[in-house]
Formats: structure tokens, C-alpha cells, sequence
């Protein structure tokens, strides 16, 4: 479809291009956090309290990113996912410890789809529409966080993984665990599918757990006969592969943070009287390491301008590996200071790392996509 007939018809057209207000957005998330989340700071808190709730009020109240895609009939922006995207970029690139994409993302997505919420605001009858509403508009301020509760190593093509919970005989009652969910120690409140319905639950154990990434904690959580309000109808592997492909965005942040603070400390470190980028076996690596992130960021704004299956599974196949990738030649090639606990390499590291087992592995999107282009696989 050409840009010409999808504004007539009042589409957005794709592109994979930076929108004016895209920069604009990224300008004001890009400067609250080198004032509010420097990696000194992120390093300062994470083996004490990890989240920062006050810098995620102030993303959430001053700046609107909680509500960007919420409608705005429930105060939200009603923006597109690639808003959502820029956003992600910019916390990548800053290890922030917020619950944006576990709340504002995975948690707002799947509340929207049970709910059927267009971008018009309507909601049908069938569902608890005053709950509904009341929770949209305090996601939207940041007066409320929720988080759904399905583990973090699911994915699109097994959203059942690490999930036990069944429903009571009268619907209104949950029981069961599941293990290894991101952001349900901060959440107010938690999304709980259960044979394809989703549940409204604001009662429940939080045990945190040991995790690579000290900047997103996950949690088990337990229902026991928990009250809980049935939402709606969801499809969990909708909202896992929506979450895969704006999680590309966010490992495009952490690799071009890694990138550009390498790029910037082989120019300052000297070794036999000369800047160690000017050594040739460094300037391929880091050439290399460049088209990676060029192909990344393809690949992420990809997922998100059209969000199907193929292009979410191209971006986690590529972006997953390349994040990892590119943070651990950072630490190689900040040599021994690289090593330290006080440099912050390693917290880039660790968020590519485990971002990388997150909502499928690149070796899960491979074989999907294999299977969504028709190509068959070894005999």
C-alpha cells in the first residue's frame, strides 16, 4: 500500500523511519535519564532496591510513556508501537531499572485485547467495564503497575511454559503458580490468563528469585484461591509476539549503548604511544560490530511498523544474538576495566543476556521462522 492511499484511508504508513514526534519522544526520555539514571546509579541501587519508582513516576506522569498506548478516551496517547519502541530504545541504551515493558507494554497489551478496547475506546458490555476503565486510566498516569503473569521464558510458539494456575469451579477463584515472572514484585496489580481468559487478580504470593539481570527481577508467583475478576477472552501468544517484537527494540538500545561507550574508549586508551582504535584489527571488529547494530535497527523497527509473525521472528532471531554479541566485545575490548564490577558493561551484559532467553530464544524464532517461510528442515 502506498503512503498516498493509507493516509487517505487513515492508516499510518510503514516506514521504518524516525517520526518528528518519534525524535521528540526520544529527546525527552534520552535527557530525563542521563540526569535521572546514570549508570553510576543504576550500579548504586540494584543489589538493595533494583526498581526506581520515582524515576518511573516521572516517566510515567511528566513524560505520558505509561499511557502511550492506551486510548485516549482513558488518558492515554493512543499512540502506535513504534512510540512504544523509541521508548524502549532509550531505557535499553540506559539499563533503567522501570517497569515500562513489563507493565506498560506486556501487561497494557493484554489488558487492551480482553477488553477489546479500540482506539476509539469503546468497551462491549461483556466485561467488567468499570474495572476495566478504572485500571486503563491509573496505567495511564502511572498511578497504577501491572504486570502479567506468565513467565518470562515463555514465547509465542509455548506460552503455557512455567504456568500451573487453574480456575475454580465458580470462576471467581484462582489457584496454582507460575514461575519466573518479570516486574510482579512492583506491580499493583496482575494479569493472570487462564485457559484463554484473562484474570484481574490484586491478591497474591511475590517470591522473588535469583536472576542474571539485577536491573528486571523475576518472581514466582502463587495463587491461593485467590479472588479474581474474569476480564475477557486473550490470546497469549498474540500478546507474547507482540512483546518479542518491541523487546527487539530494547536489546537495539543496549547494543548501541555498548557500541558507541566502545567506540569512545579506544579512542581515549593508548597503548604503544597510539589509540588503540587505530590498530587495524580493532577497527574491523568494530566495523563489524556497526552493521550488526545497522541490521538491528532494521530488524526493530521492522517488528514494530508491521508486527506480523515473519518480521517479529526476523528481529528476535537477529537482535537476540546481537545484543550479546555486541556487549560482550565491549567488555573484551575495554580490557581490564571491563572486568570490574564498577564499570557498567556488565549490567549490559547481563540485560542482553537474559533478554536474549526472554519470550523465546533466537533459536525458537529461527525455527518458527523457518516454518512461517516454508523452508524445510534437515531430514
Amino acid at each position: 500500500m502506498t503512503a498516498g492511499v493509507a493516509e487517505e484511508k487513515g492508516e499510518r504508513p510503514m516506514t521504518l523511519l524516525y517520526s518528528e514526534v518519534e525524535e521528540e519522544l526520544r529527546a525527552a526520555v534520552r535527557g530525563l535519564l542521563a540526569d535521572r539514571c546514570p549508570p553510576a546509579a543504576v550500579l548504586k541501587r540494584i543489589e538493595s532496591e533494583p526498581y526506581d519508582l520515582d524515576l518511573w513516576r516521572t516517566l510515567a506522569g511528566e513524560i505520558g510513556v505509561a499511557g502511550l498506548l492506551i486510548p485516549e478516551a482513558y488518558g492515554g496517547a493512543g499512540a502506535s508501537a513504534s512510540e512504544a519502541a523509541v521508548v524502549l530504545e532509550e531505557l535499553g541504551r540506559a539499563v533503567a531499572p522501570v517497569p515500562y515493558f513489563t507493565s506498560a507494554v506486556l501487561a497494557t497489551h493484554a489488558l487492551l485485547q480482553s477488553a477489546a478496547v479500540d482506539q476509539a475506546g469503546d468497551l462491549p458490555q461483556a466485561v467488567a467495564v468499570d474495572r476495566v476503565r478504572e485500571l486503563l486510566g491509573r496505567l495511564a498516569e502511572g498511578r497504577a503497575t501491572a504486570a502479567l503473569a506468565v513467565s518470562f521464558a515463555a514465547s509465542p510458539y509455548r506460552p503455557e511454559r512455567g504456568s500451573a494456575v487453574r480456575a475454580g469451579d465458580d470462576g471467581a477463584r484462582l489457584s496454582g503458580s507460575v514461575s519466573g515472572v518479570a516486574g510482579a514484585d512492583v506491580a499493583d496489580v496482575l494479569l493472570v490468563p487462564v485457559n484463554g481468559v484473562l484474570y484481574l487478580v490484586e491478591g497474591a504470593g511475590v517470591e522473588v528469585v535469583p536472576s542474571l539481570d539485577l536491573t528486571r527481577p523475576v518472581a514466582t508467583v502463587t495463587f491461593d484461591d485467590a479472588l479474581a475478576v474474569p476480564l475477557g477472552p486473550v490470546d497469549v501468544a498474540e500478546v507474547l509476539r507482540f512483546g518479542a517484537g518491541l523487546l527487539a527494540s530494547e536489546q537495539l538500545g543496549v547494543a548501541e549503548w555498548c557500541l558507541d561507550t566502545t567506540l569512545a574508549y579506544v579512542k581515549e586508551r593508548h597503548q604503544f604511544a597510539r589509540p588503540i582504535g587505530s590498530f587495524q584489527a580493532i577497527k574491523h571488529r568494530l566495523a563489524d560490530l556497526w552493521l550488526d547494530v545497522v541490521r538491528a535497527r532494521a530488524a526493530a523497527r521492522g517488528a514494530v511498523a508491521e508486527g506480523s509473525a515473519v518480521s517479529v521472528a526476523v528481529a528476535q532471531a537477529w537482535n537476540g544474538d546481537v545484543a550479546v554479541r555486541i556487549a560482550e566485545e565491549a567488555l573484551q575490548l575495554h580490557g581490564g576495566i571491563g572486568m570490574t564490577w564498577e564499570h557498567p558493561v556488565h549490567l549490559y551484559l547481563k540485560r542482553a543476556k537474559a533478554a536474549e532467553i526472554a519470550l523465546g530464544t533466537p533459536g525458537d524464532h529461527r525455527e518458527a521462522l523457518a516454518s512461517l517461510a516454508g523452508v524445510p528442515g534437515p531430514e
